[in-house]
């Protein structure tokens, strides 16, 4: 079977897929308070090409997912959409990145068709930061959905965008709340994929910020041995249930080992969330091209991947990093 391998020798074994733009929320470091310009809904690719696209790169040895947005929960029949890729067997993982904000009552379901796992976007444990950050009163709801995801089977994990000035005061309690939760804390370095470029700050919370932080209050982090291609570098707190790891989103110092592309709700593929897409694949697809005709297209347009997120910026036609994540796919 053709394999997807870069000219680096990087395998590819994971897609994210964007399946919409559109979001509920207005968080500050994804997009404007006003939102963003979001395209026609002809513009976006419908479920059956989504499953088209997966399908094809499953037989080029991609078998795990992320679906994400915006948010994935406001397209409508994404339930379905979701069911129907669970009948690929190729794929070992179809994970979701969601705000939490509509999913409570599809928690279920998402047991049933046997989803891996969630990746919560929570970004304050406090209900007026929290509407200061995502511009909308929903603590409530989200809460309520990280402790029905807690009592469910599938495996949890808690996205925090570490922002200098608004949430760093709130590490600790996110770190506490693996004390007695099977939960994994996920910090992430703010990037600039906002709407409007990087923002100015005091003062840099990168990785070895955030880390030292947390050593500086623990004299007992256990360091834990993470996959290959792990975005993210893993840690324990001795006798806690769960865990925490911190994503150097920003300064990168995990692209030696990706294995990961990103398709957006429009089609546009991105082999490097810093590159300023690749090519569209929903016009190949529109245009009438065939499975053949697309795995070749994938598989020559991943050789060209880039080493890292700094060479994929650098090589940008726009060379201003201003995207909202919510038409890349968070």
């Amino acid at each position: 079977m053709d394999k997807l391998i870069d000219k680096h020798g990087r395998q590819i074994s994971y897609l994210r897929l964007a399946v919409t733009d559109r979001c509920n929320l207005r968080c500050q470091y994804c997009m404007p308070e006003n939102g963003i310009d979001i395209v026609h809904r002809n513009e976006l690719l419908t479920y059956k090409e989504m499953y088209r696209i997966t399908r094809v790169l499953s037989e080029l040895g991609v078998d795990k997912v992320r679906l994400t947005g915006g948010e994935p929960f406001v397209r409508k029949d994404f339930i379905s959409f979701l069911e129907s890729l669970s009948f690929n067997k190729s794929l070992k993982e179809i994970n979701i990145t969601t705000n939490g904000a509509l999913i409570s009552k599809h928690i279920d379901k998402l047991e049933e068709i046997k989803i891996n796992a969630v990746n919560l976007s929570i970004d304050s444990l406090d209900r007026k930061k929290f509407f200061e950050i995502t511009r909308r009163d929903v603590f409530p709801q989200v809460f309520e959905t990280y402790q029905d995801l807690l009592k469910s089977n599938l495996k949890l994990k808690l996205n925090v965008v570490i922002q200098s000035g608004v949430n760093t005061d709130e590490i600790i309690d996110f770190i506490e709340l693996t004390k007695n939760d099977k939960v994994s804390v996920r910090f992430i370095e703010e990037m600039p994929f906002n709407g409007k470029g990087q923002r100015q700050v005091r003062e840099v919370w990168n990785y070895n910020k955030i880390l030292k932080t947390i050593n500086s209050h623990y004299s007992d982090v256990e360091t834990l041995i993470s996959q290959k291609s792990s975005t993210s570098k893993n840690f324990k707190i001795n006798g806690y249930k769960g865990t925490f790891g911190i994503i150097p989103a920003f300064t990168r110092t995990i692209c030696t080992d990706c294995n990961r592309i990103r398709i957006t709700a429009t089609g546009l593929f991105k082999n490097c969330l810093f590159d300023d897409g690749v090519f569209n694949i929903k016009n190949f697809i529109r245009n009438g091209a065939s499975d053949d005709e697309l795995k070749q297209l994938f598989i020559s347009t991943v050789q060209q991947k880039p080493e890292n997120g700094f060479i994929a910026e650098a090589n940008r036609k726009n060379t201003k990093v201003s995207e909202s994540m919510s038409t890349i796919g968070g």
